[in-house]
């Protein structure tokens, strides 16, 4: 006769771990490809996979005995190194494949000033690159990260049950997104109830952009970490919790897009300086009627988690994993 053995009960150690190892396995699989500059792909993957594991080791480090130079700190100086370069490789993409067909030839000619500029820096901040990744500091994370996982130390806490713990987890850093004062840019109260401005013209809008564009984008860096750390526990809940991160998702693509937008407004004026409207009229207008359009989609989305039932809806369903 066969015994019933009693389900493995998963801890906070074990997701821990599971996220610490997969993230850092994903980080080093594209490392030699970002050191010979050969796809911006890899460089986009290793980006990804170092902030994810920022994440995981921020978020879990209440439960772990990780050596100090696995640090939030280190891995967020890496991090940025490879940020900076991936966006100049998105600022070069989004020139050729947004804007530049839909350019007069006159003005195809003048970007290329654009581009010439774009090349010299990303050479400089390649470089950079490299050395970090090169650097003792980088090779003793690795090294450091590589003997732990052969050797995990953790804290008591880790040896509780996820499931009892994943909405304290998680609560802190939700709460930190719905209480976000870029939630409130462009909204106004009446009796009590927060109103989005529907009717603001294109003027209006960049008006807020250049006295709470960082505000927006801390906003939308706020959503970046809710996603990241509600994607470590996907198989712990149903199709609204999946739903809720589509849509933090699209926060933060949206935002993103504004804010990309705004940075190549900056990086344009500091090439073409006040000739920039003379030179690229027709950029400069396709710029910011997009910027418009996104501000239109994120309206809705704003609306939607000012909502006292939708900010209810989202608690509820992380206070009950499946």
């Amino acid at each position: 006769m066969k015994l019933a053995t009693e389900p493995k009960v998963e801890t906070l150690g074990d997701y821990a771990y599971e996220a610490i190892q997969k993230h850092f396995k994903k980080t080093l699989k594209w490392e030699k490809s970002v050191k010979k500059d050969e796809d911006p792909e890899a460089l986009h993957q290793m980006r990804v996979g170092m902030r994810r594991l920022r994440t995981a080791i921020s978020r879990f480090d209440i439960a772990l005995n990780l050596p100090k130079p696995v640090s939030d700190k280190n891995i967020g100086k890496i991090a940025r190194r490879l940020g900076n370069l991936r966006d100049l490789d998105v600022l070069k993409e989004t020139l050729e494949t947004t804007y530049q067909q839909n350019l007069p030839d006159k003005e195809k000619k003048n970007l290329q000033k654009a581009f010439d500029a774009l090349a010299k820096q990303r050479e400089t901040v390649l470089e950079k690159t490299i050395e970090t990744l090169k650097d003792e500091s980088y090779k003793s994370l690795k090294h450091t990260l590589e003997e732990w996982l052969e050797k995990p130390s953790y804290q008591t806490l880790a040896s509780l049950p996820i499931k009892q713990v994943l909405p304290d987890l998680l609560l802190p850093e939700v709460s930190a997104f719905l209480l976000h004062p870029g939630l409130l840019v462009g909204t106004h109260v009446v009796d009590s109830e927060v109103k989005v401005i529907t009717d603001w013209k294109a003027d209006k809008i960049e008006q807020q952009l250049a006295t709470k564009g960082e505000t927006i984008h801390n906003l939308r860096k706020q959503a970046k970490r809710v996603r990241y750390q509600m994607e470590l526990f996907t198989e712990l809940y149903g199709e609204s919790y999946a739903t809720y991160i589509t849509e933090i998702k699209s926060i933060q693509d949206i935002l993103g897009n504004i804010q990309d937008s705004v940075v190549m407004g900056e990086w344009l004026v500091e090439v073409f300086k006040s000739q920039l409207n003379e030179q690229l009229p027709t950029l400069a207008k396709l710029v910011a009627e997009n910027r418009y359009q996104w501000w239109q989609q994120w309206q809705p989305l704003q609306q939607q988690y000012l909502t006292a039932e939708n900010r209810h809806n989202v608690h509820l369903t992380i206070l009950q994993p499946a």
